[in-house]
């Protein structure tokens, strides 16, 4: 038997070696520590934070062997004397269609008061729920709030993210999903289908564009997908895929037709489906409606007729990656 002391001793120790040892968040554990409203609700309280920093994300461009693009990003962002947040995002499109995703990520959160590591946290499923709560955090403001048809353009590991996060701010009945590949599009659908969602693949896409309420993008396109046109009065256009200037999902129409939002402007410019028509000339600086800050603090009011369509350009922006992070760690 061991007596006190000893026994103090050994908890005494197990505890400092945990305090020590930094902490590994795996995606099971995100996933269940961002439940939809809790992380709107924490990215609107981080864009009041009024000691954040996040400065504009890198972007480096990868040479490769075999020729391919590839990007790394880097996305830190902090708060005075709080936590610090890094996020690291590799992008190699000739992953398509192997079993290695196009996108991969890790986050790492520091403690702000004295340097110390305290977590590494699954950086894809952090990206997937906080790009998809961003989106659905825009649309609370300016889909319509009958809006009851949802479009995803795209069949990755963030589109089932995109219905489950849209159908937590507006009474989504349908949806339709679009891919290049019919049989992935097919894949996303019975998944949907299984946790209780009404959903179909889309065969034409136009067809689907003009039908929906609400088109959300999440491809890697390099010319546009969406055709303006074809947006039905009162739709919402949600477009996250194109980060950089030569990725487009939308074409010069769309931004013509409608009112433009962005999750941050720095970022959203430097995407080509703002980035090319401001080069053009086609929209102006002066074009932009209001950034999510802007939506979320009441400075702007978002949707101002039933007729009005709208588009929210997401680029992605680190302050929503530590508004996740902080809400994983609690």
């Amino acid at each position: 038997m061991w007596g006190l002391k000893t026994c103090l001793v050994a908890y005494r120790r197990v505890w400092l070696y945990s305090q020590s040892v930094m902490r590994f968040v795996d995606a099971a554990e995100v996933r269940a520590a961002t439940p939809w409203p809790a992380l709107l609700d924490a990215i609107t309280e981080m864009l009041g934070e009024p000691d954040l920093n996040a400065p504009p994300r890198h972007v480096h461009p990868l040479n490769t062997s075999d020729g391919s693009s590839a990007t790394l990003l880097l996305m830190p962002a902090w708060i005075k004397d709080g936590l610090i947040g890094v996020k690291t995002v590799s992008y190699f499109p000739s992953n398509a269609g192997t079993p290695t995703p196009t996108i991969n990520a890790a986050y790492l959160l520091i403690d702000g008061s004295n340097g110390k590591m305290q977590a590494l946290l699954d950086g894809d499923e952090l990206t997937d729920r906080r790009t998809a709560a961003v989106s659905a955090l825009a649309a609370n403001y300016l889909a319509r709030p009958d809006a009851e048809r949802l479009l995803i353009v795209g069949t990755g590991r963030l589109a089932p993210n995109m219905a489950r996060a849209h159908a937590s701010v507006r009474p989504l009945k349908h949806i339709e999903i679009w891919g290049r590949r019919p049989t992935a599009a097919q894949a996303v659908v019975e998944q949907l289908c299984s946790e209780g969602f009404s959903a179909e693949s889309a065969n034409d896409l136009d067809t689907a564009i003009a039908s929906a309420h609400i088109v959300s993008c999440v491809t890697g396109a390099t010319s546009p997908l969406v055709r303006g046109e074809l947006l039905a009065e009162g739709a919402h256009l949600d477009l996250v895929g194109s980060f950089s200037a030569d990725m487009r999902e939308s074409d010069d129409a769309a931004v013509l037709r409608a009112s433009i939002f962005v999750d941050t402007w720095p970022g959203a410019s430097l995407s080509g489906d703002l980035a090319q028509p401001l080069i053009d000339g086609i929209i102006t600086p002066d074009s932009l409606s209001a950034d999510l800050q802007a939506l979320t603090s009441g400075a702007h009011p978002g949707r101002r007729s039933e007729s009005e369509i709208t588009l929210f350009k997401s680029a992605g922006f680190a302050a929503a990656d530590l508004a996740a992070a902080r809400l994983v760690l609690g």
